[in-house]
């Protein structure tokens, strides 16, 4: 790995320092969660916009246990080569949660399950299913792993008829085999590819990254062009922030103007729906009102 001062040496620059109060709401949704023995990704992987998110009532499910079998070095998510085999029940749990916030939009991810045949795909279509079922009206966002690029994988998760299927591309892809040791730039871009062209007009694309690992303006304008033509719409963009100094060190923080012009430069030069491009923005961040820019109202 290679050298660089760690981000906890340096000055934490005041756009990127938030409250992490408590409130009424943000402990009706840890509570929820607790009992009803779910997981989410805002508490698994250190989400910077916890707070405000659970403080509106939302959260991002967090699927198939909360141990992943990838070990990747920007990932606050622990590691495990055998984690405990998929809950049956877990996507009714998911499903009763969401509506006992009233979700209008529900998010879903997991973590990655390569010692499983399918990578998990079956238990995201059942989740989907589920949410369906119990929220007829409510779009469905999933933030998948690559499932090994199986073709059919994916298509299992398409076929279960979400409204956005995210998959992340994380990093540039000079950086992708240093940062994602066990993934592959060109195989994230091919899993994309598929879901945009089985999905069509009814299921948005989506696809995120990290800035300040190292990545060049150059290879921050080659990631756009291969995500744009690979069919992704709805595009985001935030700080990397290594979780521990045992992770992948900050080359640098970037300033909000400089997100601000990657995300005029993702719409206007290279045609994204959707950006949303700021230090905090993590995955989900804002997902319903990104995905209600970029999907057709049905008639």
């Amino acid at each position: 790995m290679k050298q660089k001062t760690h981000a906890s040496s340096r000055r934490l620059p005041s756009w990127l320092r938030v409250s992490y109060g408590g409130g009424q709401q943000r402990s009706q949704v840890r509570n929820l969660i607790s009992d009803l023995g779910l997981h989410t990704v805002c508490e698994s992987a250190n989400c910077p916009n916890l707070g405000e998110c659970w403080e509106r009532g939302t959260a991002t499910f967090m699927i198939l246990g909360d141990y992943c079998t990838r070990d990747c070095a920007f990932c606050a998510v622990p590691h495990e080569d055998q984690p405990a085999s998929p809950d049956p029940d877990e996507p009714e749990r998911v499903a009763t949660a969401a509506r006992e916030l009233n979700l209008s939009y529900v998010v879903v991810t997991s973590v990655t399950r390569d010692d499983l045949d399918d990578g998990g795909a079956q238990h995201f279509a059942e989740t989907i299913q589920a949410l369906r079922m119990k929220l007829p009206g409510a779009g469905v966002e999933v933030l998948t792993p690559d499932f090994n690029g199986g073709a059919g994988d994916v298509a299992k998760v398409l076929e279960a008829g979400p409204s956005v299927f995210n998959h992340n591309v994380e990093t540039c892809r000079r950086l992708t085999g240093e940062v994602r040791p066990q993934a592959d730039y060109d195989q994230s871009l091919g899993v994309l590819y598929r879901a945009s062209e089985k999905g069509g007009n009814e299921i948005a694309v989506k696809s995120g990254a990290m800035l300040g690992l190292g990545e060049t303006e150059t290879e921050i304008h080659e990631m756009l062009h291969d995500l744009r033509q690979h069919g992704v719409q709805i595009l985001t963009l935030g700080q990397y922030l290594p979780p521990s100094k045992q992770h992948w060190p900050l080359d640098r923080y970037l300033t909000p103007d400089e997100f601000a012009a990657w995300r005029r430069i993702a719409q206007e030069d290279y045609g994204f729906s959707y950006v949303e491009s700021a230090p905090l923005v993590r995955s989900s961040y804002r997902a319903e009102e990104a995905a209600g820019h970029t999907l057709k109202p049905t008639e």
